[in-house]
């Protein structure tokens, strides 16, 4: 199951990256950031069953995946970011806090609500932890020479 979803993640990620405007070049390094990242959250709230944890570390690993990648394949590393983080992001909590909020199940809508804002808040923290390392680490991780 975790090699189906991870597929379908990959798939999701280049379709999204087409309607990015991604160059056609690089589908493939954006595709595989986001099943990596997928597989990673799968893995995480497996074990630990908190969306939230489970997107920071999805996060962490597409995030560090997509500044290798942007290095070795001298692109900006937003091409890799935004569409590997296309399968994490909480769209279906949104809809269904607006949804239940709608209906009048204000008890459930505060509780999806508050889930989904630790999930954003969780992916925020997480690029932001991954850009505070030192650019050198990702010259190294995609096999370039030190300058």
């Amino acid at each position: 199951m975790l090699l189906v979803q991870s597929v379908v993640a990959f798939f999701a990620t280049v379709a999204f990256a087409v309607l990015f405007q991604v160059p056609r070049e690089q589908y493939v390094y954006s595709g595989l950031c986001g099943s990596a990242g997928w597989l990673c959250y799968l893995l995480v709230v497996a074990n630990y069953p908190s969306p939230a944890v489970a997107s920071f570390a999805a996060v962490i690993v597409l995030t560090m995946m997509a500044r290798t990648f942007a290095v070795r394949r001298k692109t900006p590393v937003t091409i890799f970011l935004i569409c590997g983080i296309f399968p994490l992001v909480p769209g279906a909590g949104i809809y269904y806090t607006a949804y239940n909020f709608i209906m009048g199940y204000n008890d459930m809508a505060a509780a999806k609500g508050i889930e989904t804002i630790k999930i954003a808040v969780a992916i925020a923290l997480a690029i932001v932890c991954t850009f505070s390392l030192p650019a050198p680490i990702f010259r190294k991780l995609a096999g370039e020479k030190s300058r």
